[in-house]
């Protein structure tokens, strides 16, 4: 026998077992009407940036990608309220406390990777258009042939 049916055959019933979740809270795991809210803002957020890259309604792309990383940030919310249930009650406000950290954490990675890659690239490529050529090969100007002329 199991250690999960000797503990029930112990006085406990199997609905006094199952009620206590371990989380010590007694939060809202969603609801039809949530979950289909969710469902539809979730395909609203694919669909929309989906038509604007598709149709090239927006020429730069700059911009393009401008908006399109406000849909994803947009939809991530949506995830994480209608589908994740977060909020700042859930586990004592841990989990936000978590969330906002690590949200800390991947602006400052990204920002950081960004900034790195456009330094290079803005220092690294004018040198890439140009043909180094080796000191040794290089002709001296003619002043710079008068001055070794004149040196002692």
């Amino acid at each position: 026998m199991s250690a999960h049916h000797e503990h029930l055959n112990h006085g406990d019933t199997h609905h006094d077992h199952h009620d206590h979740h371990g989380h010590g809270d007694h939060a809202d795991h969603g609801s039809l009407k949530t979950y289909t809210i969710g469902f539809i803002l979730s395909v609203f957020l694919t669909a929309v940036p989906f038509w604007l890259v598709m149709g090239k309604v927006i020429p730069d792309s700059r911009n393009l990608g401008f908006v399109l990383l406000f849909f994803a940030a947009i939809q991530i919310v949506v995830h994480m309220i209608y589908f994740l249930h977060m909020n700042s009650k859930a586990e004592g406000g841990w989990s936000m406390l978590a969330l906002l950290f690590t949200c800390i954490l991947v602006v400052i990675m990204l920002a950081g990777s960004l900034w790195v890659m456009y330094h290079l690239n803005h220092n690294m490529m004018p040198g890439m258009n140009h043909e180094t050529v080796p000191e040794s090969f290089n002709q001296p100007s003619t002043n710079e042939m008068n001055n070794m002329r004149n040196m002692p």
